[in-house]
């Protein structure tokens, strides 16, 4: 199993909403990410410069990227667009971070 790191960034203001929309995620979301091969997902702000940080396990990377062509993950974007920074079909930015440290 593969971990992957990213980053992405929240629109100054939108903390409390993003955290309320992850809070009451749709289920058929969930259902999605973990018949993809997703788990332990997890993503952290830091709350001085709105930057998010998500972290998962992935068992399929081909699998992953069948995702944005998933419609529950395109309305997932769609609904997310207007508090983070996106790309013009409503993906959210995502910096794929490279791992440097790792204390198993």
């Amino acid at each position: 199993m593969k971990q992957i790191a990213f980053e992405m960034k929240l629109i100054e203001g939108n903390e409390a909403e993003y955290k309320k929309r992850h809070d009451e995620i749709w289920p058929e979301l969930v259902a999605l990410l973990k018949t993809t091969g997703i788990s332990e997902y997890a993503i952290y702000l830091n709350e001085e410069t709105g930057s998010l940080f998500g972290v998962m396990k992935v068992q399929d990377e081909m699998a992953l990227e069948a995702l944005p062509q998933q419609p529950i993950m395109q309305k997932w974007w769609t609904y997310m667009k207007d508090i983070m920074l996106t790309h013009s079909n409503d993906s959210p930015i995502s910096i794929p971070l490279t791992k440097v440290f790792y204390l198993p």
